[in-house]
């Protein structure tokens, strides 16, 4: 399994998402994205969105950290994370 998440440095979204994840003990790749890096530009590319985080298990677009927490409230991150 591949989790990769997009940030950028004091944002408070971007910690949560990164806390959750630690907590579930999942390794994800952080990709550092500032505004007007060629990782932001990448970012949106492959998200259509210019905010970060974004968030990809094996390649599928999970979205920012309100859709991270959305997933694990429904109780559907676990099995996502467990089947990638």
């Amino acid at each position: 399994m591949t989790v990769e998440i997009y940030t950028d440095d004091f944002c408070g979204f971007c910690t949560r998402a990164k806390t959750l994840l630690t907590q579930k003990g999942v390794a994800f790749a952080e990709i550092h994205a500032p505004d007007g890096s060629k990782e932001r530009a990448e970012s949106l590319k492959r998200a259509g969105r210019t905010s970060v985080p974004q968030i990809f298990i094996d390649g599928a677009h999970i979205g920012g950290c309100d859709d991270l927490l959305a997933l694990d409230r429904q109780g559907m991150l676990d099995g996502l994370l467990k089947a990638a």
